[in-house]
């Protein structure tokens, strides 16, 4: 039988696959020395394995098992002899080290960040922002302790662990993210970061941390969030004053304040910051802080609205991908889980890109998933999936006796 042009000799999940480098595995997988610590299942057999239950949203290992037991003809094309026993991914996401995982990831975001980014934001003459936020995912186990006071009724709480994530404005994914325990408070994610200078940081009034925000100020690092309630501050000079103006939209006041940096209790310092009281279009009042003293007071509020972009990328995983059920009952597994879920929603994007369409993420996602073993052209697929499928449905009807 001669091959046919119109028809793809690689189903959609391989072509996926394709646009992760088989040389950042081996690199990860050598760094980790993670097939010298658990034989039985080699590296990338595991990574595959994992990312096709985030594809075709498994919500536990045996869905995710008997689903490649499903695609035993195709597994070739993954690179597998055979798909693994439950048993035997029980193993792997228990024992081997969650961290060659997270190698994979950002090695991926490094090789794709400049072809995701887009030049510029709506509204905005900076050119380095990032975005700062948390998410918390319950879990009914005692893995990771739960946030709050013990049940009254002797029941047991759930337990839970929080994604802190700083995101890429530009790129839209996580650039770097740390995997706690529910109860950790928001402002430790902080200490973690490594800004360069001029970068700009915009966070909600959870993380104020004076301490820090003078740190950065020495460094040239700039943030932007909203003023914590009962704010102990200091005005020293009123650049606008709008308030008494009737109908006044936009920036109603612009003030420079000092607020005190403590150590043990005691003010050690006075930090120089820039507040700004904003009534937005629908009527809705919010006042800003930065340590930032040049851009117009408008374009602080454009870098503050743009913090809802990492509301909506939480949205978007926990929607798309399997967060709800875990597959494995360890911090390290879950943690593995988390990874490669970070992992397909990049290679999503990167693939959305070279696809050049207009689709919805979960448009797009949901109609890969259900395609993941077909043989269709992925691309093409993606811009218009009815036309692509009957082409390639024609072209085998061709080739058929």
């Amino acid at each position: 039988m001669g091959e046919d042009r119109k028809f793809v000799g690689q189903p959609v999940l391989s072509q996926i696959l394709d646009v992760l480098p088989s040389s950042l595995i081996q690199q990860s997988c050598r760094k980790h020395q993670s097939n010298r610590y658990y034989k039985s299942l080699p590296f990338r057999v595991h990574l595959v394995s994992l990312l096709y239950g985030v594809f075709s949203y498994c919500n536990g290992l045996r869905e995710l098992s008997e689903g490649l037991l499903a695609c035993e003809g195709k597994l070739s094309h993954l690179g597998l002899d055979k798909a693994p026993a439950r048993s035997t991914l029980s193993d792997a996401n228990n024992n081997r080290d969650y961290r060659v995982f997270e190698t994979v990831y950002y090695g991926l975001l490094s090789k794709y960040h400049s072809f995701i980014s887009d030049s510029r934001l709506k509204g905005l003459s900076i050119r380095n922002l990032k975005v700062i936020d948390s998410s918390t995912i319950q879990l009914f186990s005692e893995i990771l302790r739960g946030v709050g006071r013990n049940r009254l009724d002797g029941a047991r709480k759930k337990g839970g662990f929080k994604v802190h994530a700083m995101m890429d404005a530009f790129s839209g994914v996580v650039e770097f993210v740390r995997l706690t325990e529910a109860r950790e408070h928001d402002q430790k994610f902080l200490y973690h970061l490594k800004l360069a200078a001029n970068s700009w940081i915009v966070f909600d009034k959870a993380y104020t941390t004076y301490g820090q925000f003078a740190k950065w100020s020495q460094q040239k690092i700039w943030f932007v969030s909203r003023e914590r309630k009962k704010a102990d501050f200091h005005v020293t000079k009123v650049m606008i004053d709008r308030t008494r103006k009737q109908k006044a939209k936009g920036v109603l006041k612009e003030q420079y304040i000092t607020v005190g940096v403590k150590r043990n209790g005691t003010v050690i310092q006075r930090l120089k910051l820039r507040r700004i009281q904003y009534l937005t279009a629908e009527g809705k009042q919010y006042v800003y802080v930065t340590n930032n003293f040049t851009l117009p007071a408008n374009q602080i509020a454009t870098i503050y609205k743009n913090r809802w972009m990492i509301e909506l990328l939480f949205k978007q995983i926990k929607q798309n991908f399997p967060l709800r059920y875990f597959w494995g009952e360890s911090s390290n597994a879950i943690k593995m889980q988390v990874y490669c879920v970070l992992m397909a929603q990049l290679l999503m994007v990167v693939i959305r890109k070279k696809a050049a369409t207009k689709k919805s993420f979960a448009n797009m996602i949901t109609v890969i998933r259900k395609h993941l073993m077909s043989y269709v052209r992925l691309l093409e697929f993606i811009k218009d999936a009815y036309k692509t499928w009957r082409k390639t449905y024609n072209g085998l009807m061709a080739l058929s006796p």
